[in-house]
């Protein structure tokens, strides 16, 4: 590799995502960020939000460009990334006293992955996530994670260019819950409610993805949310972003997690 990886995608939607992870972010110390592809988002939110340790995580393919940033930052709070792939059960731990991390970040990765690897993605959040001992039992080590598939990135944005939408979010981001053995994901990506896509562009878009991979595509609100459900997790934010996206929040606390079947 001769220069580091550029995502002018990243560049562009970097702000309003930050604008999002210092609200929900704010209470949390160890971020694994899933998919970092570039590296770019890592060193531009690690740098604006020292508080956090921010570890990165892709694919092995991934890992040069993702070290060119990192080491050119000179961060202290971006150790160095690890190899991940979703449908993989081995899932890297957090340098905290639990193992787990209390954040988890991942952009334009759902609608990349085959469902599989959506299903697995979020199995593999519910270990690492804080509050994983208090998860369904079918959530827990030897469930039996999908092994197929893999992280694809640096594609472009859904709608990029097509059209844009105002920042705002559908609740109220400030309801969120916050206290002692919780974890917070967020995703950012195009999503469709109701199977019904939110702009033309965003159509268009699914249709160029699913020309490249039948499987992947981009994924209806309700059944991400339902497999959030599944590990403990309630939305707390649908946050309506540029160019057609959303960051949706999910928080997982004692009182959120389902009990036992």
């Amino acid at each position: 590799m001769t220069g580091k990886p550029f995502s002018p995608a990243c560049e562009r939607n970097r702000d309003p995502i930050l604008a999002v992870l210092r609200e929900f972010f704010s209470d949390c110390r160890h971020v694994l960020e899933i998919g970092s592809g570039s590296g770019q988002h890592a060193v531009h939110f690690a740098a604006a939000m020292p508080w956090l340790d921010w570890q990165c995580s892709d694919r092995t393919e991934y890992l040069p460009g993702i070290r060119m940033w990192i080491e050119e930052a000179e961060l202290a709070n971006t150790p160095a990334p690890v190899e991940l792939d979703v449908a993989d059960a081995r899932w890297p731990r957090a340098a905290s006293d639990s193992g787990h991390f209390d954040a988890v970040f991942t952009a334009n990765t759902l609608h990349i992955m085959g469902w599989a690897e959506v299903e697995a993605f979020f199995a593999g959040v519910g270990q690492v996530l804080d509050g994983r001992d208090m998860a369904p039992a079918a959530t827990r080590a030897g469930s039996g994670a999908p092994s197929s598939g893999a992280l694809r990135h640096l594609l472009p944005q859904a709608g990029e260019g097509l059209e844009s939408g105002s920042v705002a979010a559908q609740g109220e981001p400030g309801s969120a819950l916050r206290g002692n053995n919780s974890g917070v994901l967020v995703v950012y990506g195009p999503f469709n409610h109701g199977g019904a896509y939110s702009s033309d562009g965003n159509r268009e878009f699914d249709g160029w993805l699913k020309a490249r991979d039948p499987r992947s595509g981009i994924r209806d609100f309700e059944a991400v949310d339902a497999l959030a459900n599944m590990i403990g997790l309630q939305r707390v934010a649908d946050v309506a972003m540029p160019a057609n996206n959303r960051c949706l929040v999910w928080r997982r606390t004692a009182r959120d997690l389902p009990s036992p079947a």
